[in-house]
């Protein structure tokens, strides 16, 4: 079973974030998901996740901070163990949100 591998940038400038989180996808192992905690939507993200071979879904909690969910496309454990950490409180689904 892959496990989660979490990324707290709430307190990080851009283009921190960004890169952090590229870094952090390289060391994916199959059924592993990052979960990454923003202040900020990273808009410029997903383009780059969806043209990297990456699923995402995110969602905005009550304090504003988002919940990047991100996974390899195809990865059915990764994605599994990923909307078991979401729960109910999971927001859009897709390349892109």
């Amino acid at each position: 079973m892959g496990r989660e591998h979490l990324l707290d940038v709430r307190n990080l400038e851009l283009p921190e974030p960004l890169l952090r989180a590229l870094a952090e996808l390289e060391s994916l192992s199959p059924g592993d998901y990052l979960r990454m905690l923003s202040h900020r939507d990273p808009l410029l993200l997903y383009p780059i996740l969806a043209s990297s071979g990456f699923t995402c879904s995110k969602h905005q909690g009550p304090d504003d901070t988002y919940e990047i969910l991100i996974w390899r496309s195809g990865d059915a454990a990764a994605e599994q163990a990923a909307h078991n950490c979401a729960g109910s409180t999971a927001g859009q689904t897709g390349r892109s949100p």
